[in-house]
């Protein structure tokens, strides 16, 4: 049976991170998926991911989006390759609303540099946007967006470049090992093949729950349609269109600028619960498109309303809506990251790191405490 020093399940965003950081330690890796490389079936996909500093969500996620900026551009300069765009970041709503008084409120403790924009101001500096009376807004110069698939392409490749292994098309069915943790870990995939290793790292995604069945009741997995509409006036600018976050009564809606003339935007709010990851409806759905059509009208009205293109990503929500990050209760040489909850692909380098750190180091200097599975109660036991 082949051995290794440590076995990451699941290659996405997070496990392409760990593979790859685990690979430059010098360990002897290997990583496991169902699907190919830099794959279109889970959460990782969808050719754009938006990373700012200023995080609305909480900020306790500000030092760890402060570890992923540093992480990026050190993969770029290994890969030589573009995989962040620093177009700014307008986020929209009203002042006292969950997204601009969480903005502040990270600002306000870590001292980060942001622009407060009037609903004038914003109309003067980017024409192509439109915004509701009584809302305001915050520009974030520092942020931008990350080219997903590259992203997780580069990472998998420089993980191999530095003697990890990658098996693909290989569904891993369950692992078992020892409850202490000196002793080793053994994964079964549905070709009956057999791999051990001293360490585990999970990286599943929407499937986290099948392998973690602790968590099963705290996971809910989320069908999210992405789209792509035609510019159709020069108010959308590729230069005059940051990256973009509206808090709207009816929901929160995300976009970028203009890449090869359409913008790609989406609803972060909503969403239909998926019982099987395998069997998501990759169709667009009739639910799918009215609140968008309406957002584009009165905010964007450069753009067709009609889309060009679409593809349907996965949420996989935690409780709280926060990630779960820990060693497993019962195999303390498990690690594993879950619930990213639909915003977590920009802090996939820190989360990579975090795990390797707390999978060959026993802890981490990254401060992911916060995220413990601990503050879920009973319900991430065996």
């Amino acid at each position: 049976m082949p051995s290794f020093d440590l076995i990451v399940l699941g290659t996405g965003g997070v496990g392409s991170a760990a593979l790859y950081l685990a690979a430059r330690r010098g360990l002897r890796c290997l990583g496991v998926d169902a699907f190919p490389p830099a794959h279109a079936f889970g959460s990782s996909h969808g050719e754009t991911r938006i990373i700012r500093q200023a995080y609305y969500e909480h900020p306790d996620y500000v030092p760890l989006a402060l570890a992923a900026y540093e992480h990026w551009h050190s993969l770029e300069q290994e890969a030589a390759q573009q995989v962040f765009v620093q177009c700014g970041l307008l986020q929209v709503g009203p002042s006292e609303g969950e997204v601009l008084r969480g903005v502040r409120e990270s600002v306000r403790r870590y001292n980060l540099a942001v622009e407060e924009l009037s609903r004038a101001e914003i109309g003067r500096r980017f024409p192509g946007f439109r915004v509701p009376e009584g809302m305001d807004g915050i520009y974030e110069a520092t942020a931008g967006y990350l080219h997903v698939e590259r992203a997780v392409a580069i990472q998998l490749t420089l993980a191999q470049c530095h003697g990890a292994g990658l098996e693909t098309g290989q569904r891993v069915v369950r692992f078992s090992g020892s409850n202490q943790n000196d002793g080793s870990v053994e994964i079964e995939t549905t070709s009956g093949e057999r791999y051990s290793a001293a360490r585990l790292i999970i990286t599943a995604g929407a499937w986290a729950a099948q392998l973690l069945p602790g968590l099963r009741q705290s996971l809910t997995v989320l069908r999210k349609p992405l789209f792509w509409f035609p510019v159709v006036k020069p108010s959308l600018r590729p230069a005059e269109s940051p990256a973009f976050l509206y808090e709207m009564p009816e929901g929160v809606f995300y976009g970028f600028p203009p890449i090869d003339g359409r913008m790609k935007i989406a609803e972060h709010s909503g969403g239909q619960p998926v019982p099987d990851p395998l069997t998501v409806e990759r169709s667009i759905l009739p639910a799918d498109l009215p609140l968008l059509e309406r957002f584009i009208a009165d905010q964007l009205p450069g753009l067709d309303p009609t889309p060009v293109d679409h593809s349907v990503c996965m949420y996989t929500m935690s409780p709280d809506a926060h990630f779960i990050v820990d060693r497993h209760p019962e195999f303390p040489q498990v690690t594993f990251a879950a619930g990213l909850s639909g915003h977590g692909f920009k802090f996939t380098g820190a989360l990579g790191q975090a795990l390797v750190e707390l999978a060959v180091d026993g802890a981490t200097g990254l401060p992911v405490q916060f995220l413990s599975a601990q503050r879920l109660g009973g319900q991430t036991d065996s």
